[in-house]
């Protein structure tokens, strides 16, 4: 079954976001770190204590951020909220992907691909509105 949660981006300061938002409303915090990523290896060294993905979740409340990654382009205020799927099997997420991957823009286009914490992949349709999936592993 498919869910949908907020996805924030913050300018280096994900995890003191993220732990400040815990503190607000409890729960569970997980803060993954770039430098735990096969994915360090296309960012400098400086880069590898940014949050690659935390989830926040409290009760019914849950949310998802990251730290803004993308090197050519800089964070702004409208470009620091992504509407988040999150999906159990790559197969029910790829069905959504493709459709809205109709038209889509390439620059941040990003195939559904495994990654540590998951499956991943992303886009920004053809309207403009930026999307983030995350499943379990392909298996």
């Amino acid at each position: 079954m498919l869910k949908c949660i907020p996805f924030l981006l913050f300018d280096c300061n994900c995890a003191e976001a993220m732990k400040f938002y815990k503190s607000c409303i409890g729960g569970e915090l997980t803060l993954t770190k770039l430098g735990d990523t096969p994915m360090k290896n296309q960012f400098p060294p400086e880069k590898y204590n940014n949050i690659i993905n935390a989830n926040l979740k409290s009760g019914a409340i849950e949310f998802s951020a990251a730290d803004w990654l993308d090197p050519t382009h800089k964070l702004k205020q409208g470009t620091n909220f992504s509407i988040f799927i999150i999906g159990e099997t790559f197969n029910e997420l790829k069905i959504v992907f493709d459709k809205l991957s109709e038209e889509a823009e390439m620059e941040n286009y990003q195939e559904l691909h495994d990654m540590p914490f998951g499956t991943y992949g992303q886009l920004t349709d053809k309207y403009g509105v930026r999307w983030i999936f995350k499943g379990d592993k392909i298996k």
